[in-house]
């Protein structure tokens, strides 16, 4: 009779987020209710799954929810497939969506990019700019992204939706805490284009200012790597250097 080998890299993720195996359970049922798809997870599943034992689809999803870690950092083999629609949405005149350099056929889009985004400031009487490197989880059409804890001292959360060419959402961003916002926490929603190659996205973003007025500026993401090992997160886990 063979035995599982014992999955440390799960476990040590979780040590590392100071979880308790019923943490965790609760952490990963949230986020399946999140994602659209709820699930029964327990202290149990998560012993077997450190034991060794690969969780279905529907737990291995919310599992990268509830970590911000694609399934491959996490112990897992990852073997169900994803996809998005590439006719769904298809612009007038161009044609089927083909990405250049999908590196796996599940998740074409997962990587490190580079977000950028411009917004006006009344206070401060212009414009300015905040960019972060942010690791892009897609798993079929969810797309969740984070900020690298490193890139700046305040925090940013997207999540979207890619149906073929646009890319719809909202965001979050905690800014800095000894910045000029002081640490205020902002919401609004999103849209954008990829590109032809799956490289690049570009488009808008709306939400609420200081005193409830609707702001709007452009935002663009370009993939950096498609690679999201620890190595690699800890190379952009940096600052992004000025334009």
């Amino acid at each position: 009779m063979l035995l599982s080998t014992p999955n440390t890299r799960l476990r040590a993720v979780r040590a590392a987020m100071r979880m308790s195996q019923t943490e965790f359970a609760r952490a990963v049922r949230d986020a399946g209710a999140k994602n659209g798809e709820p699930n029964t997870c327990t202290y149990r599943h998560v012993q077997r799954w450190e034991g060794g034992t690969e969780p279905r689809g529907v737990y291995l999803r919310a599992i990268e929810l509830a970590t911000g870690q694609p399934a491959k950092n996490l112990g897992f083999r990852a073997d169900e497939q994803y996809g998005i629609d590439n006719q769904a949405l298809a612009l007038p005149g161009q044609p089927e969506w083909r990405p250049e350099d999908e590196p796996t056929p599940s998740s074409p889009l997962t990587g490190i990019w580079l977000s950028r985004y411009e917004y006006e400031s009344s206070g401060r009487d212009g414009w300015f700019s905040s960019a972060h490197y942010v690791m892009l989880l897609q798993r079929g059409a969810k797309v969740q992204i984070r900020s690298l804890p490193g890139t700046a001292p305040g925090r940013l959360l997207m999540d979207l939706t890619v149906n073929g060419q646009a890319v719809t959402g909202t965001w979050t961003e905690e800014t800095n805490p000894g910045g000029y916002y002081q640490g205020a926490v902002y919401h609004g929603a999103i849209q954008l284009l990829l590109d032809l190659g799956g490289r690049r996205m570009s488009g808008k973003w709306a939400g609420f200012g200081r005193d409830f007025d609707i702001n709007t500026g452009p935002w663009t993401l370009e993939l950096v790597t498609h690679d999201t090992t620890p190595d690699a997160q800890a190379e952009y886990n940096r600052p992004v250097e000025p334009a």
